[in-house]
């Protein structure tokens, strides 16, 4: 029996072992897309307590708390941070299977030194032990940073946002690891949702243009395009319901534009054919400027009203939505495709079904303007378990070119969530060392450290042009 998460955690062979060691392990990270706060790396803030580190905000452990139908009480209520670090505790031990029992594991391994097994029973200790390290200079979140071996990362900012904390960070000489804006302009697409008028009103404001028009519009975004450009920013990202493809008039798109300004309802089709027009037009200014646009789509969101009228969204009442046409993405991209227009594009659905459509799809829209222009993203949100990992990637290698792959993200709000690299990188190791192991990869050591290093890092680097 192997000892529990030891140094060959998830690494089944001699080869894998190899690999992640003397290659993987030793790659720094790119997170290009996550949620953390600027603010925080800026004001290298410390935290108080394990819970405010793991808790605040995490929906992942929220749901499965209420999964073991723990009180709301001690999960986003007004509980001590005692009281909900204990809840988590005990929810945890019963998590076999689950990636957040590895991910734990390893941030109280990596982070606070602890090897032991965090359960109700041990919930004191690992409590004080961590409580105990935190106050410690190392346990800041720029220190965090730091020793997580990051080079850069991407936040998500809304065309709206001032980026201060950037231009703060930018300027600071003492903190050596980029941080970028990403381009997230949903609140701009999202004619249906109530507040778009007002958000409209707010845009009008920061892009010194008055939006009457959808033209109007399209000006407006790209002044801030440029003034997210002039912060770094090379990166964009999109939340989607599904990549659509409903195309329109220009006539048809103001008059549908028009009445949302009005506050008027529109029809469904309508919406589709709005947000389809829109997509076009960001799709071709990131082309324009050497951007790389990221869409993540089959997600039905907020699906619990009376939890949602309460806490808001992105509190874990999000689900899978089996509704994504794969010939409405094809037809999408090809829209753009045919002028030439087309940047370099990261696909992510929340339904691992896909990951077939997925990879067909790529292959339609690949050339020589970079390797592996389309990308799959990396397993998302609801896969990025061991064996979404292993699927999204055996997809990809089955159907593309895996050597291309941009790898791994934390997609997160926690300083601590980059131990998901080290994660994802074992179970690449282990399934590449699977294959050679199994006879269907030679045993080349020059190969298969090109592959393993770019999936790890280099790829991303290359690919999204950063400065490192």
């Amino acid at each position: 029996m192997k000892k529990f998460m030891d140094k060959d955690f998830l690494l089944e062979t001699e080869t894998a072992q190899k690999l992640f060691h003397e290659y993987a392990d030793k790659m720094p990270i790119v997170d290009y897309h996550c949620h953390i706060n600027p603010q925080e790396i800026a004001e290298d803030r410390k935290f108080e307590n394990i819970t405010q580190v793991w808790l605040g905000g995490d929906h992942y452990k929220w749901r499965q708390m209420r999964s073991n139908g723990v009180d709301e009480y001690y999960i986003t209520g007004a509980a001590t941070d005692r009281e909900k670090f204990q809840k988590w505790a005990e929810t945890l031990e019963l998590a076999i299977g689950n990636p957040l029992y590895h991910w734990s594991h390893l941030e109280l391994q990596r982070y606070f030194g602890y090897h032991g097994v965090l359960n109700g029973d041990t919930a004191e200790e690992v409590w004080n032990l961590c409580n105990e390290k935190l106050k410690e200079d190392g346990m800041s979140v720029r220190n965090l940073i730091r020793q997580s071996n990051v080079k850069l990362i991407c936040t998500t900012d809304d065309p709206v946002d001032d980026l201060k904390w950037h231009e703060v960070l930018a300027a600071d000489d003492t903190f050596e690891v980029q941080v970028l804006p990403a381009w997230r302009p949903d609140k701009a697409m999202n004619l249906e949702k109530s507040e778009y008028a007002d958000y409209i009103a707010q845009l009008s404001k920061v892009s010194g243009v008055e939006i009457k028009t959808f033209e109007d519009l399209k000006e407006a975004l790209n002044i801030r395009l440029d003034y997210f450009a002039d912060h770094g920013c090379s990166v964009s990202d999109h939340a989607l319901e599904y990549v659509m493809y409903v195309p329109a008039t220009a006539e048809e798109i103001e008059a549908i534009f028009a009445k949302r300004l009005n506050k008027e309802d529109i029809t469904k089709e309508e919406e589709l054919k709005f947000k389809t027009a829109f997509m076009q037009f960001v799709a071709k200014q990131y082309h324009k400027r050497d951007w790389v646009m990221q869409i993540h789509y089959g997600c039905r969101r907020d699906n619990n009203t009376p939890y949602y009228k309460r806490l808001g969204p992105d509190t874990g009442y999000d689900c899978i939505d089996n509704y994504a046409p794969s010939a409405q993405t094809a037809a999408f991209l090809d829209s753009i495709n045919a002028t030439e227009e087309l940047p370099k594009t990261i696909l992510y659905s929340l339904n691992p079904n896909d990951n077939e459509a997925i990879g067909t799809i790529l292959g339609c829209f690949q050339d020589s303007s970079a390797a592996g222009k389309i990308q799959q993203g990396s397993a998302w949100w609801f896969n990025d378990h061991k064996t979404g990992m292993i699927n999204q990637m055996t997809s990809l290698a089955n159907l593309g070119l895996l050597g291309n792959f941009i790898g791994m993200l934390t997609d997160s709000r926690s300083f601590l969530s980059y131990t998901r690299h080290e994660y994802f990188r074992r179970i690449l190791c282990n399934l590449i060392g699977g294959w050679v192991e199994n006879g269907e990869y030679p045993d080349d050591e020059k190969s298969l450290k090109k592959i393993v290093e770019g999936i790890s890092y280099n790829n991303a680097v290359r690919y999204f042009k950063f400065d490192l």
